[in-house]
């Protein structure tokens, strides 16, 4: 068959790469500049951050033998076994060299194309599906997978006269503001370098230096859920800077040399989805990503691979 993939993150990657296995004509679109959605690795000057995913942890044994895959490849590698005081004994796996190294590794040997803009999914005349840039650009398809946030996916499903269960169609996201910082020296986050719902204003504080992305002092701030909802129409200039002061008791008395404020619009979904994903009776319009199996990066992997093996055999 040939099945268009929306998204380049990590369900839609791993659906890809397991339906090309399986000897089908595979595309991947995104409209980002690179693959991997919230997993996202950014440089400012000489500092490294993970700004959207941190970590990963692994639950489920088919998910394990992946990363072991990725550990003997020295794709990712374990950061650490819990954070603070109490260690729970559940490796911490990141990136070998950000997390978006995780995206990249999985993207190679597939057909990506970046920075397209899908405008419309409508039914094809000889069935299927008529996939349209926003560039005017055309190309038909028998199956298309949909893998961006559910309300994005809503969107192309109803032009293209496909209804979603209400449960599906209402799953909402939490936000999340962010602040990158890049410091004169090292931060006064202790061992092994992040710190989970410290305070009233941020959900996870991350010190890539010390995880070993970055070469130079480097820090992400993720504000949590409320906070971020309450100051999400906050100007920019004036949200960045409520950030940088909350920041400042991390800091070890370093100073900020370089900063950027990030929106993350669709960060986490607040409900889920029970199954690992949703199609349409015809079984051609499918719809995959974390908010099918938990907002995790396992979450991810597991519906991605969940829906290669239904649309395989659907068609076999």
């Amino acid at each position: 068959m040939k099945i268009t993939v929306v998204g380049a993150g990590l369900a839609g990657l791993i659906a890809a790469r397991e339906l090309v296995s399986r000897g089908h004509s595979v595309v991947v679109i995104d409209k980002g500049r690179g693959v991997g959605g919230r997993l996202a690795t950014r440089r400012i000057g000489d500092a490294v951050f993970d700004h959207g995913a941190q970590f990963f942890t692994v639950r489920d044994p088919r998910f394990q033998a992946i990363v072991d895959e990725w550990l003997a490849a020295g794709v990712v590698r374990v950061w650490c076994r819990g954070f603070g005081s109490e260690q729970d004994g559940f490796p911490r796996y990141v990136g070998s060299s950000g997390m978006a190294s995780i995206a990249k590794h999985l993207a190679t040997g597939l057909d990506v194309r970046t920075s397209s803009l899908v405008f419309s999914v409508l039914p094809a005349t000889n069935g299927g599906w008529t996939i349209t840039l926003d560039t005017g650009e055309a190309s038909e398809t028998d199956v298309v997978i949909l893998t961006a946030p559910v309300p994005q996916s809503f969107g192309f499903a109803f032009t293209g006269g496909v209804e979603f269960p209400e449960e599906l169609r209402t799953i909402d996201y939490d936000r999340t503001l962010g602040l990158l910082v890049a410091l004169d020296g090292p931060s006064a986050i202790p061992f092994p370098g992040a710190l989970q719902n410290p305070d009233e204003v941020f959900s996870f504080i991350g010190d890539n230096h010390a995880k070993g992305i970055s070469p130079v002092p480097a820090v992400t701030f993720h504000a949590n859920p409320r906070w971020s909802a309450t100051h999400w129409d906050t100007p920019h200039d004036e949200a960045e800077q409520l950030l940088r002061e909350a920041a400042v008791d991390y800091l070890g008395g370093s100073s900020i040399t370089a900063s950027n404020f990030k929106r993350w619009r669709f960060a986490t979904p607040q409900r889920n989805w029970p199954d690992r994903f949703w199609s349409n009776d015809a079984g051609d319009m499918v719809v995959a990503g974390d908010a099918f199996a938990g907002p995790r990066v396992e979450g991810a992997v597991l519906s991605g691979l969940a829906v290669a093996a239904a649309v395989s055999s659907a068609n076999d």
